[in-house]
């Protein structure tokens, strides 16, 4: 069997021998009416908890939207026209309005991103701007000692309205909600005590009650405040299925919903193999986003399986505390060790990767040099075919394979 998966802005593929093959992780099949900006205009129209946003805001107010990083699939510039008109039937002015691009702890963007990421229309409408983790304001302090300090143009404006798009993450449980707050636009700090909960088991994808790091994430929202959401569900072509609105926590809750529908994907067992891709562009930037497909893909292989991990990281590490840490460890298990001593943001993402590494070989298919993989304690190959080969040389002609196209976005669970 021929299979394709992204990376970059391009595609590989391989043959599978039809016998070694468990399963192809793609998305259920999901019933669905409209889709991109008709059905963003649907959830706007339709508000869950929440009255429609033109009657929250008022003219003369000013109004924060706080919305995804380059390092997300978020298309924002498919929701603004749809949010725009929205304000603006409220007497909303275009000089009131700031676009926030929420890096977290993340590099900052070009104009040319920005005006990407924003779309033509706000671009040229209202201010654009990124997150500023060295001008915040102090909002308070979650009861887990997480400090709320907030980016200037949030902290200050009336209204606050955050977008995202709703996908597993790997400690947080689900992306979307109050993540654009926290650590969308705090800072390194408040990130880094926020982040720190992740050793506990609660932390895993797909777990919202009893999950430490959501519920701080969403203290701190309360704390800052957030007057309206708009979360969106894309399927694996990046096409908006699904849109929700209104209240921070309801809404966010029935797009998690929508997206267990979608992406949680029941497996028969564990494979010897698993080939992962976050399926390309944007999502596969640098290792520091391209592990998320492969904490997902933990759940997938077997103990002393293989996993192969397919993402361009043309960008190469993405952080640097997550760089330095991968570079002067001897060995994963130093990773474990260092970050249950010692916790640091940047680092939590080497260690995350090092208990795979425990459990599991990595191949990794990239565009980084063959010198960089080999360093962090993975095994290079310049494609999924002599990658896939090597593996079935290591584990047997008899191995079991299981493939994961939009492997940021899927979470295996055994039947």
């Amino acid at each position: 069997m021929k299979i394709e998966v992204g990376i970059g802005h391009r595609t590989m593929a391989a043959e599978v021998p039809e016998a070694n093959l468990l399963a192809v992780l793609r998305p259920n099949k999901v019933e669905h009416d409209l889709t991109g900006e008709a059905e963003v205009r649907r959830a706007l129209q339709n508000p869950i908890a929440s009255p429609p946003l033109r009657y929250i805001v008022k003219a003369g107010e000013k109004i924060a939207v706080i919305s995804s990083d380059i390092t997300r699939p978020m298309p924002t510039y498919k929701v603004m026209p749809a949010v725009l008109d929205e304000l603006y039937a409220a007497g909303v002015r275009p000089e009131d309005i700031t676009l926030v691009l929420a890096l977290g702890s993340h590099r900052g963007h070009t104009e040319e991103e920005r005006r990407h990421l924003a779309g033509e229309r706000a671009f040229a409408e209202i201010r654009c701007i990124d997150s500023d983790p060295d001008d915040c304001i102090h909002m308070g302090q979650t009861r887990r000692g997480t400090p709320v300090d907030i980016t200037r143009a949030v902290a200050e404006a009336d209204r606050r309205i955050c977008l995202g798009n709703i996908e597993y993450h790997y400690f947080a449980g689900y992306s979307g909600g109050a993540k654009a707050i926290m650590p969308g636009v705090s800072t390194r700090a408040a990130i880094q005590c926020n982040h720190s909960m992740m050793v506990r088991p609660e932390a895993c994808a797909g777990r919202l009650e009893g999950n430490p790091i959501r519920e701080d994430i969403e203290e701190a929202a309360a704390l800052c405040g957030v007057d309206f959401i708009l979360n969106v569900v894309l399927d694996e072509h990046k096409e908006i299925i699904k849109a929700v609105a209104g209240d921070v926590t309801a809404a966010h809750r029935e797009g998690c919903a929508f997206l267990d529908t979608l992406y949680a994907v029941k497996i028969p067992r564990r494979a010897d193999i698993v080939i992962v891709s976050q399926g390309g562009a944007p999502k596969d930037l640098n290792i520091y986003q391209t592990q998320k497909a492969l904490d997902n893909a933990k759940h997938a292989v077997r103990d002393d399986g293989i996993v192969i991990l397919v993402g361009s990281c043309a960008e190469g590490f993405g952080e640097k505390t997550f760089e330095s840490w991968m570079r002067e460890a001897e060995k994963p298990s130093d990773l474990t060790e260092r970050i249950a001593r010692d916790f640091k943001l940047g680092g939590h993402k080497a260690a995350a990767i090092a208990m795979v590494l425990e459990r599991a070989d990595i191949y990794l298919v990239s565009d980084l040099p063959d010198d960089t993989v080999k360093s962090i304690f993975m095994q290079p190959f310049a494609d999924v075919q002599s990658a896939l080969d090597a593996a079935f040389a290591a584990l047997g002609k008899d191995a079991e394979v299981i493939i994961m196209p939009y492997g940021g976005s899927t979470l295996p669970r055994e039947a």
